[in-house]
């Protein structure tokens, strides 16, 4: 319910906005403010996202919890698409999401409603946590598992060698 309420609510204070602040600067003005805040908000966006994406690339090289540097990167996709949609309430949400302490506020509020169970790095090819599987010997390395054999048809559907083609060429291909 409150995801309808706020689709219908921020156009209606966009355009409340563009009424207001287009009667008392003109309709020019307003326009390059609008066009100026998507290309500064543009620019911010490529330069904290290139930030953010370096910080996921580095806890997941020292294998440490992602979980911070991915919400700000997530924070920093939403501001981009506020900073893009035209209109001003749009416009003050995304330049203050691109504000670090904003976003790490938000976070705050944000992981009292969320949370996380269990975090793991690595996996089924990590060799440090390499486990035997279910229905596997471990003492006999070659044997295969039970529960993991499907068993199919198969019908070989690749052409005969130096087959030619029945109608004649196009001119887009080699035959």
């Amino acid at each position: 319910m409150w995801l309808f309420v706020a689709f219908l609510a921020v156009p209606l204070v966009e355009i409340a906005l563009f009424i207001q602040i287009g009667g008392l600067i003109g309709l020019w003005p307003t326009l390059g403010i609008v066009i100026l805040t998507a290309l500064i908000g543009t620019w911010l966006v490529r330069s904290q996202g290139a930030m953010a994406m370096n910080d996921i690339r580095r806890s997941f090289n020292e294998l440490s919890d992602p979980t911070e540097p991915i919400a700000h990167g997530a924070m920093i996709l939403i501001a981009g698409a506020l900073l893009l949609t035209p209109g001003f309430f749009t416009d003050a949400v995304g330049f203050s999401l691109l504000m670090p302490p904003v976003r790490k506020m938000v976070m705050r509020h944000a992981s009292r409603h969320v949370k996380m169970r269990r975090f793991e790095m690595g996996g089924a090819g990590d060799p440090r946590r390499r486990q035997p599987h279910p229905g596997r010997d471990p003492n006999r390395p070659g044997t295969p598992p039970g529960d993991d054999i499907i068993e199919a048809e198969y019908e070989d559907v690749s052409p005969p060698p130096n087959k030619q083609p029945t109608h004649p060429g196009s001119g887009w291909t080699k035959h």
